[in-house]
């Protein structure tokens, strides 16, 4: 239940701070609300990677790695790994501003990917669902 509402949640703050970030690109305005976003941004996903591990958990017995999500939990280390490396630029001063908003470029593209990976993972266990619910109903009849 958690995912299901954290998820839908992340992705419509990814699409806010996705053109808050561009909008910086382009433009060179709204540093501070681009780079809120992305703070933000970061803060949601963090949140849903551990309900997520904790699902996992309770799901299959382990936090992460589990067979059934095991690449998708692989791209999310890359996806988490960007999201942060932007954090400790943004308190390190690592990279310049335009640096840094690439770099949330990077971690958004790898967010894409990994959502499209889950995505793409839950159609097939509800097509996969369909496929027994009727060879099921076919052998009761």
């Amino acid at each position: 239940m958690v995912q299901g509402v954290l998820a839908p949640l992340q992705f419509l703050v990814f699409l806010v701070s996705l053109g808050l970030v561009l909008r910086f690109l382009a433009t060179g305005e709204g540093h501070t609300a681009a780079t809120v976003s992305v703070v933000v941004k970061t803060l949601v996903l963090y949140t849903i990677m551990v309900t997520g591990c904790l699902w996992e958990k309770d799901v299959f017995g382990v936090y992460l790695f589990a067979p059934a999500f095991y690449w998708e939990d692989v791209f999310s280390m890359a996806v988490l790994a960007l999201h942060t490396a932007y954090l400790v630029s943004l308190a390190t001063g690592w990279l310049d501003a335009r640096g840094q908003m690439l770099l949330a470029l990077a971690a958004y593209a790898t967010y894409v990917v990994n959502a499209a990976q889950f995505l793409l993972k839950l159609r097939a266990a509800r097509l996969d669902a369909a496929r027994q619910g009727t060879a099921a109903e076919g052998a009761a009849a």
